[in-house]
């Protein structure tokens, strides 16, 4: 089960139900384990702020987290992958900069955190190679042309 939720003041046309979608989307075009479960919270800049002091140590707001807790759920049988949060407000700042709508910086960012939860990673120069690779390819297979802020 994949779920969504919104919980920042401005949602920018958002709906759940179509990120619910494209997050089944891209779990397929990803290579992801069929029936794999996460969940998506679209919120504010003080949340990821919170969190990225917490878990990082960078006392800053930052556009997506990802955080990783992989089980199988023995009743359901689907595999859990983890935790995504996105910041509205800094997808919002990011888009107006990319001259892109908002709604697809979201759906940039949801790309860029399923691949983390999937073990992708961009701290070495060959690993960002390999996901932003990876991030293009499953951006152009759902028709999105635009690319990440560095």
């Amino acid at each position: 089960m994949i779920e969504i939720s919104i919980t920042s003041d401005h949602k920018f046309g958002l709906k759940p139900a179509e990120l619910q979608l494209l997050a089944d989307q891209i779990l397929t075009l990803a290579g992801a384990t069929p029936g794999s479960a996460l969940s998506v919270q679209v919120t504010g800049d003080e949340t990821l702020q919170r969190l990225n002091r917490e878990y990082l140590g960078i006392d800053a707001p930052t556009d997506v987290l990802s955080f990783p807790v992989p089980f199988d759920d023995p009743e359901s049988g689907s595999h859990y992958l983890g935790d995504i949060l996105i910041s509205l407000p800094t997808a919002a700042r990011q888009a107006d900069s990319g001259g892109h709508p908002v709604e697809e910086e979201v759906k940039l960012l949801l790309v860029h955190g399923i691949l983390h939860l999937l073990g992708h990673d961009h701290a070495k120069p060959e690993e960002k190679a390999a996901m932003w690779h990876k991030q293009d390819e499953i951006l152009a297979a759902l028709g999105i042309n635009i690319r990440p802020t560095e």
